[in-house]
């Protein structure tokens, strides 16, 4: 263990009162990451935690996690805590809460063809089809999602 890591795991657990038995071990880092995800004020401390994690895919999975909990304009600076080689995963779905969110909150893309819905992944089809009531874009995923499930849920929003 880094010694960075080593000083960002005792950060956090001064942070949130959460000790863990053996810091070197990924899976007691993830259960300490899970309980900073939840405080606001622990948050900063697990960024940097994020930075010197070694274990790529466990810090993939924090900042997964920390995506849909942090305001929009944070969430590049935790796509970019990544190492190089993981951020693609993070980096879409930044984009694609930025995609839900703006639907969410009204007209935020006009024209919804098959073009369009085909380039949203399966997650975010069926994000929009359960927490967006803009009826033309239900009608859209309904006539054109990827899967049963998510036309399926996109008839049912549009009652």
């Amino acid at each position: 263990m880094s010694p960075a890591l080593r000083d960002a795991v005792r950060r956090l657990e001064a942070l949130t009162g959460t000790a863990v038995l053996d810091p070197a071990n990924g899976h007691s880092r993830w259960e300490l990451y899970r309980v900073a995800l939840a405080s606001d004020a622990a948050r900063p401390a697990l960024l940097a935690a994020v930075v010197a994690e070694t274990d790529a895919a466990l810090a993939s999975g924090v900042v997964g996690e920390a995506l849909e909990r942090v305001p929009r304009t944070e969430r590049d600076a935790w796509v970019q805590a990544l190492a190089p080689a993981v951020r693609a995963f993070s980096a879409r779905r930044t984009l694609e809460l930025g995609i839900l969110e703006d639907l969410r909150s009204g007209p935020g893309v006009r024209e919804f063809g098959p073009e369009l819905i085909d380039g949203w992944s399966d997650w975010l089809q069926l994000r929009i089809a359960t927490e967006v009531s803009d009826p033309s874009v239900l009608r859209a995923l309904a006539e054109s999602g990827r899967t049963k499930r998510i036309r399926r849920a996109a008839s049912v929003a549009l009652g």
